[in-house]
């Protein structure tokens, strides 16, 4: 019986939000009398296994193959079973990355256990694993109990402390598994990155979005946005309204059917405050809102309520953390 996490990595490096699940599996593990164990595949994964036995995993097991060089369902999914199969998983964590959400609803299908997605909270109950989420936009808080053996998870990033990483003290194990690239049914064929310079909204710790307040001048405003993004060292995010009027890419959405984020600080912009959005970054620990209609409802979630044109706050804003950050 043990906790199992994976550990994501995208071009070898580690996903961190994972490095927050694996530290709350270890206080998990600590309750239950077992232990965190981490599960790392990729292409070459000596330093991926190394960092997570500093990150707290008791075990690390391995998969290392050029098929597995880049997510791809089919091999991840074997390699997610056979690291169930090695320590006798009876909870499987991931962060609710869109490759962890899709590896962890697959994982619990193939093995017909129970899934919690998007969890928010994590607890032991009479010896069980609890899950704490969200539902109606954030207007409940659900416990999700299993009745399955096997009990799957995908954990929010940001719902927990990163854990400082120590010296590393345990035992790495590569997996019984051969994986062949003519036995994969999915083949990638080019792989072409995104903007890398972003900030990935999920792991953000401040974001700054804008919303339908910049409909006057949309380039102008969203430029605003992400200069004062840049000077804080945040993420940029936007509302549906504004996505859905071709401001911005969807990839920025927050929202319900968007992201859902929980940063230490949300500026929004010109963004009224639909209950979509409010579901999407209610998480938020303080909420900074500027917008020309005192009656916006966003207000109400605001810790500091600014009513004024977005045009002018934003850029004076920027310029005074300029002076005070260098």
């Amino acid at each position: 019986m043990s906790i199992l996490v994976w550990i994501e990595q995208i071009q070898g490096n580690a996903v961190s939000s994972c490095w927050e699940v694996l530290g709350k599996a270890q206080s998990l593990a600590a309750e239950l009398g077992t232990t965190a164990v981490a599960v790392v595949a990729g292409d070459s994964v000596d330093e991926l296994a190394q960092q997570a036995l500093r990150y707290g995993a008791a075990t690390v097991y391995t998969a290392s193959s050029p098929v597995l060089a880049r997510f791809r369902l089919q091999p991840y999914t074997a390699v997610m079973e056979a690291a169930i199969d090695a320590v006798g998983a009876t909870v499987v964590l991931t962060s609710a990355t869109n490759q962890g959400r899709i590896l962890a609803a697959t994982v619990a299908c193939k093995r017909n256990a129970g899934l919690a997605p998007n969890a928010g909270d994590l607890r032991i109950d009479d010896g069980a694993l609890v899950v704490e989420r969200t539902v109606y936009s954030g207007n409940i808080i659900a416990d999700i109990h299993f009745e399955s053996e096997l009990r799957v998870a995908t954990v929010r990033p940001r719902s927990f402390p990163m854990p400082q990483p120590a010296a590393a003290d345990g035992d790495v194990h590569a997996l019984p598994i051969s994986l062949n690239e003519d036995d994969v049914r999915v083949k990638i064929t080019d792989f072409r990155a995104a903007n890398t310079a972003e900030v990935n909204l999920n792991d953000a710790r401040i974001i700054v979005s804008g919303g339908r307040g910049v409909a006057a001048d949309p380039d102008k405003g969203f430029q605003l946005v992400a200069e004062l993004a840049d000077v804080l060292d945040a993420a940029v995010g936007a509302s549906r309204a504004a996505v859905d009027a071709g401001y911005i890419p969807y990839k920025h959405q927050v929202g319900q059917t968007g992201k859902s984020v929980k940063p230490d600080l949300y500026i929004a912009a010109g963004i009224s405050g639909a209950i979509q959005h409010l579901a999407g970054m209610g998480d938020s620990k303080i909420v900074v809102v500027i917008n020309k209609d005192p009656d916006a409802p966003i207000f109400e979630r605001a810790r500091y309520a600014i009513v004024d044109d977005l045009f002018t706050t934003l850029p004076a804003l920027t310029e005074e953390f300029k002076k005070r950050l260098g």
